[in-house]
């Protein structure tokens, strides 16, 4: 793990920074936000950042928002702030570390809060093959293509792919080609220098300069322009990357591991999508088995994710009765992993008695509770606008208005998305808030 400690090393502070590298952190410093944030435009790279409270930690989340900057921010202070401690959390950062530092402590939340999530757990053979297949060419630096459904875990496999390289210990890089508006896309893989656009207020590396020695992940490349993927191409080939503003080739090895949730040789037959870009990244291709091909994964995964729930929201892990994992066994789950996940969060929200029953079991497509979906009778007359307004905001509300999952259970671009969502906000409809930390 890669901490980014904001303040004096001195006192405490040092002392916490001191446990985390007991415990294995590689830990960076800086004295201030702007030295902070000239680390994090270098392609040093961090995977969590741990301020002192003294410091004005609503001006660090602007400045990272401002550059689309994303990190988790732990804030630390004396245990008797209580004040701090609260500003903090409002301000946007993730955990309250008090101080003196506990090395247990420390340690937990650091782990708790830089988590990836990307414990793979399953138990059926499809799963398995795919594993096995990827252990056998994670020592390879060919580009690996990623591809099923949304919510299949494509993104774990490839964290699964660089935890069993022989670049593990070496960045692991992420970057959603869906997320970032088509503009700053190349500005967020090949960086740019100070006044290359507006906006350019220093020069930041790019990602692929952040993920040197390591493993880029190009999550949903189809959204792509065409004209980037052009530029992406050369990269791959020459193994080198333009800074926006520069004439300077600069020099990366760098593994490329894409993703994509579409059929990619009808997209390339579509002209949406480069041939020979397709060609480059799909040296090895991994196809990712949609959860209702792994039924024998839906009995461990609802288990998983029940105590996982229950403990990210401070309750007792409570059993999942017959009854409802039959009803689980018996969905035919579109949104996959992602939503078995979610429709287990309400579930252990939801559970009253001692075990997580039927009632508590709410799918998508279903009245209110469980039971057979609808069929189209119910549909004739109705516009095709209409029905597909309902389909979105159903979908947002199953996913607790995270966008990005909704997007990707909808199968469309999370443009695309907020585009119609502001169309309907437009016409007077409401629309669910946005999930914790995304934007509208």
């Amino acid at each position: 793990m890669r901490l980014l400690i904001i303040g004096s090393l001195g006192g405490q502070v040092g002392a916490a920074s001191r446990i985390a590298m007991q415990r294995g952190a590689k830990v960076i410093q800086a004295e201030s936000i702007s030295q902070a944030m000239d680390v994090l435009r270098s392609g040093q790279g961090a995977d969590v950042a741990m301020v002192d409270v003294a410091f004005d930690i609503e001006q660090l989340l602007a400045a990272m928002k401002a550059e689309r900057i994303t990190l988790p921010v732990v804030a630390c202070g004396v245990e008797t702030d209580s004040r701090a401690a609260v500003a903090a959390i409002k301000a946007g950062a993730k955990e309250y570390i008090p101080l003196p530092p506990d090395a247990d402590l420390i340690a937990a939340v650091l782990e708790a809060v830089s988590a990836d999530q990307d414990t793979l757990v399953y138990q059926d053979p499809a799963m398995d093959r795919v594993l096995q297949m990827a252990k056998k060419v994670a020592a390879s630096p060919a580009s690996v293509l990623i591809t099923g459904e949304s919510g299949t875990g494509k993104e774990l496999v490839a964290r699964f792919l660089h935890r069993n390289s022989p670049r593990k210990d070496r960045p692991f890089v992420a970057v959603n080609c869906a997320a970032i508006p088509g503009e700053l896309l190349e500005s967020e893989l090949f960086g740019h220098e100070k006044g290359a656009f507006t906006g350019a207020i220093a020069r930041r590396l790019g990602k692929f300069e952040e993920a040197n020695g390591g493993t880029l992940l190009l999550d949903e490349i189809t959204e792509m322009d065409l004209k980037l993927q052009a530029k992406l191409l050369r990269a791959i080939q020459e193994k080198e990357v333009v800074r926006i503003g520069s004439n300077t080739p600069v020099k990366v090895d760098t593994r490329i591991v894409a993703t994509s949730n579409r059929n990619m040789e009808e997209t390339v037959k579509s002209g949406k999508f480069r041939d020979d870009l397709y060609f480059r990244l799909n040296v090895v291709k991994l196809v990712m088995p949609p959860l209702r091909e792994r039924p024998k994964d839906i009995d461990v995964l609802a288990l998983h994710f029940a105590k996982i729930c229950a403990e990210e929201n401070g309750l007792s892990y409570k059993p999942i009765s017959a009854g409802a994992m039959a009803a689980l066994k018996a969905h035919n789950w579109p949104g996959n992993v992602r939503e078995l996940e979610n429709t287990l969060h309400r579930a252990v929200l939801l559970a009253g008695g001692d075990e997580i029953d039927v009632e508590s079991i709410m799918l998508m497509g279903t009245e209110g509770g469980t039971g057979a979906a609808p069929g189209t009778g119910g549909l004739v007359g109705r516009t095709v606008a209409d029905v597909e307004r309902d389909l979105i905001i159903d979908t947002l509300k199953h996913t607790l208005g995270n966008r990005t999952h909704a997007a990707k259970i909808l199968g469309i671009s999370i443009r695309t998305l907020r585009n119609k969502l502001n169309a309907y906000v437009q016409d007077g409809v409401t629309v669910p808030a946005p999930g914790a930390g995304e934007l509208a």
